[in-house]
């Protein structure tokens, strides 16, 4: 007997193939079996997918253009209905093709093996996993926990509301994470836990500590990690280990909220304020978001973590009383001080104990074209001489973001994006961040043959060499030179480089560290009591609206390398050149006064009608000709206004013009893209839904103009 089964491939959003399709099968599978299938003449991966009644059977007139399954993936079990659930929510709400996120989220490597090669992958797991099974030693004892620690984790226990973990930076929120995993993997035999990391290179050291915890008690493969930074076999084996429920840890990056877990009882978003949990491509998802969707749909607990909430978060976790979703934990004081005795609001500018002193620096009274003050070059001297470390902090990597001419002004212009190539001194090249396109330095001029062009502005290259040649003379204890390191994307380009350079930072061989944002979060530097920000000042007058939360909570994060070891907290400080000292945002960093930062901006944001208080949608247009791109906006906001109006949410929603984006070309493609929005969050959605044939019958029409992709971009974090 033959069974019609759905099943699901990886087919874009775009493709007129986006929704299950059907496959005779020789025995009946369950949904969520993994199968393989023939599409024209290539054989792809598929899930058995969820029937609808109406459509157990084909048409008998298509009958015989159904074709019988490649074959099944055998001793792997089918992916559970909670996780199907997942799927389908989260194309339905990002506006994707389920096709494309379920089959996305599966490891790259069960797209190419098969059957047989799968068996025999199968066969070395279960090898891996008996041996693992019986090799656990006696496990540790818990450690001390701080009376933050200890209220925190008992207001978890006694909250089954998601909830926020408001801690200062240094206040122990990996050890609540530790304990609150621990506590379900000793309450449940086969309870599972879900820790989430922003970035890859904050996976290995939180790794550490958790292996360093749970390996003895449970074995070495019952903690497993994924990223992207994995190879395709160690993502497979993670994947296995997860889905069979051997892995009882699952650490990753936002890639990981969707791994099979079917025990999942417990899940943590460490830095939930971070913007790449945000997907940027394909379905364009929020991994926090769905983080709180899921432990809803399987009946887990959910933990935020951040010392900068993000003002969503932040918004959501208010008191119940005033509409607030979410539980907040706070915890204001470092590991090692003494405890405030009101962590509530009632007193927000009281600073943080044992938080390093903001201290202000305005350049305007500060010598010409200064670009380190002297008195922040003093105090950096003195913290060398004392064998103590700083971190010089500049989000702006390569030597200078541009060169130029003065003769005949010419820059640096990238010939395929609408920005300039960045000078890199190093290799003496003129490189795009965008494109990747890179030439040499030119000798001249291009324009006028002036032989004198000079690079324009500071990145963390330049930066290096300048505090190099003002820190000649200075001496460490030992009477050694000063030693310098800079860590950015250039520098940590080959594998293990990171490792390496954190490695020196930690054991004490660099007196000043100077970098990006890779060094201002997650990491634990004991030796540093001095944080500076060289110029902070470039996101206060953005035009985008989330600008002031996203520097704010850089700042602070930055600030919290600094004095992290106790006995040296007392003396730690965070140095900020600006321009505007007097600006409320850098009154309330002063201050560690996040939550005060929080109530003025989402002041701000009430008044203006934007997130939180509002719901938005991006939709990004790709052409050859930047009038395509908007052509082709225009057209599906014309058809948007010929729905039918007796459509309730139509009115809520509000479609703006078309605009070019920021950066309206990058390798040669014009970018435009324009705003949907709405006070509900169910009529846009609905809108959207309704909205997405036009779209597709709209790029028909466009498509031999010219056009080349568009994408919907639900919850933006950047406009």
């Amino acid at each position: 007997m033959k069974h019609c089964l759905s099943v699901l491939v990886h087919t874009p959003a775009h493709s007129q193939v986006a929704k299950p399709l059907s496959y005779w099968s020789e025995q009946p599978l369950a949904p969520g079996s993994l199968v393989r299938v023939p599409l024209g003449k290539r054989e792809l991966l598929g899930v058995v997918w969820d029937t609808p009644d109406e459509a157990q059977a084909p048409n008998p007139p298509e009958a015989d253009k159904i074709r019988p399954l490649a074959g099944v993936l055998g001793g792997i079990a089918p992916l559970n209905a909670a996780w199907r659930h997942l799927m389908n929510f989260s194309a339905g709400y990002y506006q994707r093709s389920v096709g494309e996120v379920a089959l996305a989220a599966l490891p790259p490597q069960l797209r190419e093996l098969s059957p047989l090669q799968l068996a025999r992958r199968l066969k070395r797991h279960a090898s891996a996993a008996t041996q693992a099974q019986n090799s656990p030693e006696n496990a540790t004892d818990l450690v001390a926990l701080t009376p933050d620690q200890t209220r925190a984790i008992a207001q978890f226990d006694a909250d089954t509301r998601p909830c926020l973990l408001f801690g200062a930076t240094g206040s122990g929120k990996t050890e609540v994470y530790l304990q609150c995993v621990q506590r379900l993997l000793e309450q449940s035999p086969q309870a599972q836990a879900l820790v989430m990391v922003p970035e890859i290179n904050l996976t290995p050291q939180l790794e550490a500590r958790f292996r360093g915890r749970f390996a003895p008690r449970y074995g070495e493969q019952a903690l497993v990690a994924m990223h992207s930074g994995m190879t395709p076999a160690q993502r497979l084996q993670s994947w296995l280990a997860a889905h069979s429920g051997l892995a009882r840890i699952v650490l990753g990056t936002r890639m990981a909220i969707f791994a099979s877990m079917p025990t999942l009882q417990l899940i943590v978003v460490d830095e939930e304020h971070d913007p790449s949990y945000k997907s940027q491509d394909g379905s364009r998802y929020s991994a926090r978001d769905l983080a709180v969707y899921r432990a809803r749909l399987e009946g887990a607990r959910v933990m935020l973590g951040s010392a900068t909430p993000s003002l969503e978060s932040w918004h959501h976790s208010r008191p119940a009383n005033e509409g607030g979703r979410y539980g907040r934990l706070t915890m204001a004081s470092r590991i090692g001080h003494d405890q405030p005795q009101d962590l509530g609001p009632a007193s927000p500018s009281r600073p943080r104990h044992g938080l390093p002193l903001v201290r202000r620096v305005d350049m305007t009274h500060q010598p010409k074209h200064c670009v380190l003050a002297p008195p922040l070059l003093l105090a950096i001297a003195e913290r060398v001489a004392r064998g103590e470390q700083s971190m010089v902090f500049l989000n702006r990597r390569g030597y200078a973001p541009v060169l130029h001419c003065a003769d005949c002004d010419w820059k640096s212009e990238c010939p395929h994006c609408s920005a300039y190539r960045v000078f890199h001194k190093i290799d003496r090249t003129l490189r795009c961040h965008h494109c990747g396109y890179a030439e040499r330095v030119p000798r001249a001029c291009p324009a006028c043959g002036n032989p004198d062009i000079a690079p324009l502005g500071r990145g963390t290259e330049r930066l290096e060499e300048h505090l190099g040649e003002l820190l000649a003379d200075v001496r460490s204890p030992q009477g050694e030179p000063v030693r310098i390191a800079r860590i950015d994307a250039d520098t940590t380009r080959l594998k293990g480089t990171l490792a390496s350079q954190l490695a020196q930072v930690h054991d004490g061989t660099v007196d000043v560290l100077v970098g990006t944002q890779m060094i201002a979060k997650g990491h634990d530097f004991r030796r540093i009591t001095l944080v500076a920000a060289v110029n902070p000042d470039g996101a206060l007058f953005s035009s985008d609206f989330r600008a002031p939360e996203r520097l704010f909570g850089l700042l602070m994060q930055a600030a919290g390398r600094a004095g992290r070891d106790a006995e040296a907290s007392g003396r730690s400080e965070m140095w900020l050149q600006t321009a505007h000292p007097k600006h409320p945002l850098f009154e309330a960093l002063k201050q560690h006064d996040y939550p005060a930062f929080a109530e003025q901006q989402l002041r701000e944001r009430a008044q203006a009608a934007m997130p939180p208080f509002s719901f938005q949608a991006l939709v990004r247009a790709e052409a050859r000709t930047q009038e395509v791109a908007q052509g082709f906006l225009s057209a599906a906001s014309t058809a948007a206004s010929a729905m039918p109006e007796t459509e309730p949410w139509l009115a809520r929603v509000t479609l703006y013009p078309p605009v070019p984006m920021s950066i309206q070309r990058v390798a040669d493609v014009e970018r435009a893209q324009m705003l949907v929005e709405s006070a509900s969050r169910a009529a846009l959605q609905s809108f959207l839904a309704a909205w997405h044939g036009a779209l597709h019958a709209t790029r028909s029409q466009a498509a031999g103009r010219g056009l080349i992709r568009w994408a919907v971009d639900v919850d933006p974090l950047s406009i």
